[in-house]
């Protein structure tokens, strides 16, 4: 009886909180070489983030490859996923499992598709399969600087915000250009920083 009922708890605990420590599924989309969804036996939508692993952004050099090289080698398959932890985002993190017993985070880590992920995984074979990818400049290693995903990720958000303040300071400080007339005789409407004439009437 109290093995039952100690059953049951783990049963509902695990429900409740949502772990799942392996699940099984048909990959339905690639968002990117490391973001995937698969389709459970259950007919539920599971969104996957491979662990110890990040694969260049979309934009980024190599971007679409690495999700072209995942796609070829898990779309439409049947993929076990070893769940580890779930992201700020609700995606499970784990170990995906290919159908034939490879795993797809070190193969992506051999075929240098993608940087070990050492800010969430210390995994001596994780850095062992970078280390021999990059010594043998295979996939994105064989760039003279590549530029690691969380590096661009932070570079691209940087210039957005300077731009929108440039944006911001030129139409604060911006007024019609204060010569009379064009050339053809219309009211000339460019815009000038500090008032002033355009270059047309400079």
């Amino acid at each position: 009886m109290k093995k039952t009922l100690l059953l049951c708890f783990l049963v509902f605990l695990s429900v409740f909180t949502g772990c799942e420590t392996a699940v099984t599924g048909r990959v339905v989309d690639i968002a990117d070489g490391d973001t995937m969804t698969i389709l459970t036996r259950d007919s539920r939508q599971l969104k996957v983030r491979l662990h110890g692993v990040d694969c260049p952004e979309k934009k980024q050099d190599f971007g679409t490859k690495a999700r072209q090289y995942t796609s070829e080698l898990i779309f439409g398959h049947s993929v076990r996923v070893e769940v580890m932890d779930r992201d700020r985002y609700g995606r499970s993190v784990g170990i995906v499992i290919l159908p034939d017993g490879r795993n797809l985070n070190e193969e992506l880590l051999r075929a240098g598709m993608a940087w070990h992920y050492k800010q969430y995984d210390r995994s001596p074979k994780f850095a062992a399969l970078e280390f021999a990818a990059r010594k043998m400049k295979t996939g994105l290693w064989s760039m003279d600087k590549p530029i690691a995903p969380w590096e661009f990720r932070k570079m691209r958000s940087k210039p957005a915000s300077r731009e929108s303040d440039v944006k911001s300071d030129y139409a604060s400080d911006a007024s019609r250009c204060n010569a009379p007339t064009t050339t053809t005789g219309a009211p000339c409407q460019r815009l000038v920083k500090g008032g002033g004439r355009c270059y047309q009437h400079s």
